[in-house]
């Protein structure tokens, strides 16, 4: 039986451990929070936190892994392509490579260097030189921790006055006392964060969403809905399917998953934002497997345990939407109403806290208390629904 390490405890990776379990694998999970949910549904824990890469090394040496992932939880794809580089296990890629595409300010550096469309950007371990940086920005900026995911730490920023305050929430964020500052986009329509997969370094699998949030809540970076297919135009789908290719190959990376943000901009542009070699959070290649018909986690699982892998691009079967469930204030919850005005055919309700728990305000994806599965049967029916995500589902506190 082979033994496959997750890093993480969320409930984004409970299908994970459901699938490795299918393929007939011993699971063992990872990290500094023994009451995370997912550790109750593997076949044992270790309690290590997963950006030690060296401890997390020296256990799997010990205990003889067979593969590492590291599924919708961003801290941990370094350390999953360090044990594994260090192990000659599967990996999706070089660890330099990954480490580009992990840290926002050095991938950027990269996509500028080589020739990709890129925003303004710098990253800073200094909050006094980047104040006096502000001229080398077109204001308004957008400021983030250079490793952190699930949009926390975010800040749109007008002008330079009001820059120390979102750098230094910015700072509380990451890991590593680093930020990015960089040009903000205009963007056309809905930028896309959805899963695609390689194999052997070859794009087999590619997909873009409409990411849609709600401007009402706490962070309004956080995305509250996704949508398939796309609003971003044909003609740049397939730009950014090239591009996204180009960047793959020159980094090297092998057989993985990512999660890829793209953006179509009002400049005629079509950015890469964003590639991680991860499953992405909020349910995205369950949602694909809905789409689609395609596994992404069970082709992610098989690549990790070094078992040939077989997925191919197929169309989407209709018209499908994920509400993200959120409360916009904190508070103590009691239920949700769904709107008699939804006329999408809901496929699945995810509710994952109950009457009398505390939630949060939607600050960041961690705040997300379920998600809700639609599907409809034309776009024009669910372009008007997803206007209005906040009276679809209703979160009502006490």
């Amino acid at each position: 039986m082979k033994k496959l390490l997750l890093l993480g405890g969320s409930r984004y990776i409970i299908p994970v451990i459901e699938t490795a379990h299918k393929l007939g694998a011993y699971v063992i999970t990872c990290d500094y929070l023994p009451d995370n949910i997912a550790h109750k549904y593997s076949d044992e824990y270790w309690n290590i936190s997963i950006v030690d890469k060296d401890a997390v090394l020296k256990a799997a040496q010990e205990n003889k892994i067979d593969g590492i992932m590291s599924f919708a939880c961003d801290p941990g794809v370094v350390t999953a392509a360090y044990v594994a580089e260090k192990m000659g296990l599967p990996s999706c890629g070089p660890y330099d490579s990954v480490c580009i595409l992990q840290n926002k300010a050095k991938f950027r550096k990269f996509l500028s260097e080589n020739g990709f469309n890129v925003p303004m950007a710098k990253g800073y371990s200094s909050l006094e030189e980047a104040l006096n940086d502000t001229s080398l920005f077109h204001w308004p900026v957008i400021v983030k921790p250079t490793d952190s995911a699930g949009s926390k730490g975010v800040t749109r920023v007008d002008t330079p006055e009001k820059l120390k305050e979102s750098i230094k929430y910015a700072l509380s964020f990451s890991h590593s006392g680093e930020f990015i500052i960089e040009d903000f986009l205009e963007k056309k329509g809905h930028s896309s964060d959805t899963d695609s997969f390689s194999v052997d370094g070859v794009l087999k699998f590619v997909s873009f969403s409409a990411q849609r949030f709600d401007e009402n809540c706490e962070n309004p970076y956080t995305p509250a809905a996704y949508t398939w297919p796309a609003t971003i135009s044909q003609e740049h789908q397939e730009e950014l399917a090239n591009e996204i290719w180009r960047l793959l190959k020159l980094l090297g990376m092998k057989t993985s998953i990512y999660n890829i943000e793209t953006r179509e901009c009002t400049d005629g542009k079509a950015y890469i934002m964003e590639c991680s070699p991860r499953g992405g959070g909020n349910r995205l290649a369950e949602m694909l497997r809905y789409a689609t018909g395609e596994d992404l986690i069970e082709a992610a699982v098989s690549a990790a345990l070094g078992e040939k892998v077989n997925i191919v691009q197929k169309p989407y079967n209709g018209y499908w939407a994920e509400i993200i469930l959120h409360s916009k204030k904190p508070g103590i919850f009691e239920r949700i109403d769904i709107s008699e005005e939804l006329t999408g055919e809901i496929i699945e309700t995810d509710l994952w806290v109950q009457p009398g728990d505390y939630v949060g305000g939607f600050s960041g994806a961690n705040e997300a208390i379920g998600t809700m599965i639609l599907k409809y049967d034309s776009k024009d029916t669910m372009e008007k629904e997803m206007g209005k995500i906040s009276k679809m589902a209703k979160v009502i506190l006490r």
